[in-house]
């Protein structure tokens, strides 16, 4: 039998709990919604995503990360986009085939492609690369540049609504 001590004990704890999930999410982690089509058909207008702020703290983006970042433009927005070249990396993109340092990506990931072409960018230190998966319909660093570190807010991790996009991404 449970005693009434026991249960007080068990439900501070509970509470203790939930709290402590309620203040690490609301400081490490955020939930946008996507607005747009650029990552379609992984990650649809109008879902939710769960970033994780802590994920560039302690390491860096690797490749075909999915980041989410704020950009500067006409109205300042969070976008999220796809980690194609890290530091250093050389980047051409010729009828639409992306190379980094001269070898063309496998991108299985692209469904609506782009066959344009872009100048060469050189990804400078402490800075990303990043491509919409939806290639014929994303503002990313083809027309903006590489992205500072500095405005990665982290990584992209799950879809969390509506009931249909829960899952990794």
């Amino acid at each position: 039998m449970v005693r009434l001590g026991q249960l007080r004990s068990i439900a501070s704890l509970t509470l203790q709990l939930a709290i402590l999930v309620v203040l690490i999410a609301a400081f490490f982690v955020r939930t946008p919604q996507v607005s747009g089509p650029s990552m379609e058909p992984h990650i649809m207008s109008g879902e939710y995503v769960l970033i994780n702020t802590l994920a560039y703290r302690f390491a860096t983006p690797e490749r075909n990360d999915i980041v989410a970042f704020r950009h500067d433009g006409e109205v300042p927005e969070i976008f999220i986009k796809r980690v194609i070249g890290l530091p250093g990396d050389r980047i051409t993109i010729d009828d639409g085939t992306v190379a980094v340092n001269g070898t063309p990506l496998r991108e299985p990931y692209v469904r609506y492609p782009d066959g344009r072409s872009f100048p060469e960018v050189t990804v400078p230190p402490d800075s990303v690369y990043v491509l919409g998966d939806n290639r014929a319909n994303s503002e990313d660093s083809r027309f903006f540049g590489p992205v500072p570190d500095r405005d990665l807010m982290g990584r992209a991790l799950f879809g969390i609504w509506p009931a249909n996009a829960i899952g990794a991404l």
